[in-house]
């Protein structure tokens, strides 16, 4: 048998260790029930698109990995030459998305409520909370050939309760929308209101004042207007007086009316639903060229400098045929990224690092079968249960299910008679059939809690 390498890890691939793997199933579940209850379905797409597919967003083409086989041919139907013809895996789960809604539109029922939690691949420089493997998850609404503007607030409201569910520090919610910063710019006299969104959107990474001429060389803008624009991207608050600083600083018109109202109705929603979450905060720009509504970002506090920890927005060219368009609203988890940053920040613990919750002893090889019966029992009644290995030594077998992290052993009587289970974290051991007992509910599976919670 050929031997593993020492060094054999690959840098950008995470690999979680059983009890880590457990906070990452915990976060998978969390999304998948709350979506549930909104009515989201669960959908998959395949892991591989054609490759011109993937490369229509040009700014990732370094970033695609490309699927071939080891010996195929130049010539062949898997040749990297011709992108038509060539593989590649997702590095994002909107572009399976469009074609997916494309391919089935004639199947399914719009608007369609998706979530979908998958893995994709991404060949960038490995970093803190940065992956070439990781899961996403996303959640999207997607109409045909309208979506009505409330559906912006209810995707948010879905994720806030996601997020307020999840034992993480405190999050919010930033949001702004696309109208109410394009009516701004335009109402100062700034034509070009992408390149301004372009330099406000480098904000958090170059300062105040590189930005201040960026704007004055890029955009044309005076040193009034740059000023101005640099307010507006100040303002931040957790209720609508953001309107009236817009208006103090000159913003006025239609669109910049309508804008607020949009972003004042977002935010009253998602505030009604899960008080204290969401935060007008109009420096937020992300890819407002793809964007055309309401756009989010979140943060963690305490974790700002990993970023923003879900975002997304409304847009409103997902796909589109000769017959329609398919307009959306989706916001997205970078879900190995939040779980890497909460185990390497020991923001969670499990309360145990295995689902078994009892490990039935066995006295003798020939009475295994006895523990073979009780294991049944329990596993028929939702008790996760494994049976020991080897018929050692009680205090061997006891010492294993601690190694395990199991709470109780069980020892089970001779034939027709009762057995006796075991709490070996307190020591307390009392009489039990396998048909009636049960641990407590804290016991019965494990939980995953906030660091300094306190465990009943």
């Amino acid at each position: 048998m050929a031997k593993t390498p020492k060094n054999s890890r690959l840098s950008g691939f995470p690999e979680w260790l059983p009890a880590e793997r457990l906070v990452e199933q915990h976060v998978m579940d969390v999304f998948r029930e709350i979506a549930e209850l909104h009515g989201f379905s669960g959908i998959e797409t395949r892991a591989v698109e054609p490759l011109e597919q993937l490369l229509r967003k040009g700014e990732i083409d370094k970033e695609v990995y490309v699927l071939r086989r080891l010996h195929a041919e130049e010539d062949s139907d898997d040749s990297a030459s011709d992108p038509a013809r060539t593989l590649g895996l997702h590095f994002d789960l909107t572009v399976p998305l469009a074609r997916y809604v494309l391919e089935h539109q004639n199947d399914l029922v719009f608007p369609l409520r998706r979530f979908q939690i998958q893995k994709v691949w991404r060949g960038e420089r490995p970093q803190d909370g940065r992956f070439r493997e990781f899961y996403q998850a996303d959640l999207d609404i997607i109409g045909q050939d309208s979506l009505p503007g409330h559906i912006e607030a209810e995707v948010a409201v879905v994720m806030a309760e996601i997020l307020d569910r999840l034992p993480l520090p405190q999050v919010t919610i930033h949001a702004n929308t696309r109208r109410l910063s394009e009516g701004f710019f335009r109402s100062l006299g700034l034509e070009d209101h992408a390149a301004v969104l372009r330099t406000l959107d480098k904000l958090p990474k170059i300062g105040a004042d590189r930005a201040r001429e960026l704007l004055l060389a890029e955009t044309g803008a005076t040193t009034e207007q740059a000023q101005a624009c640099l307010d507006f991207a100040s303002i931040r608050t957790r209720d609508a007086s953001f309107a009236d600083r817009v208006r103090e600083l000159g913003g006025s018109g239609e669109m910049v009316e309508q804008g607020i109202a949009e972003l004042t109705a977002v935010m009253e929603r998602v505030e009604a639903a899960v008080p204290g979450v969401i935060m007008a905060d109009l420096s937020i720009a992300r890819g407002l060229d793809y964007y055309t509504g309401t756009v989010f970002e979140s943060f963690m506090s305490g974790h700002e400098s990993l970023g923003s920890i879900c975002s997304g927005g409304r847009y409103d060219s997902l796909a589109a045929d000769n017959r329609h368009s398919y307009p959306g609203v989706g916001l997205s988890i970078g879900l190995s990224r939040l779980v890497s940053r909460m185990l390497s920040a020991d923001l969670v613990r499990a309360t145990r690092a295995v689902p078994t919750c009892v490990l039935v002893s066995v006295s003798d090889e020939e009475s295994r079968h006895l523990s073979e019966a009780i294991a049944r029992d329990l596993r028929g009644r939702g008790i996760s249960c494994e049976i020991a290995p080897t018929a050692a030594k009680f205090g061997k077998q006891i010492r294993y299910a601690d190694r395990r992290g199991i709470p109780f052993v069980w020892f089970p009587g001779s034939e027709g008679e009762p057995g006796e289970v075991k709490d070996i974290r307190s020591g307390e051991q009392v009489a039990a059939e396998s048909g009636t007992w049960a641990p407590s509910e804290e016991d019965r599976a494990v939980r995953i809690l906030a660091t300094g919670a306190e465990q009943p």
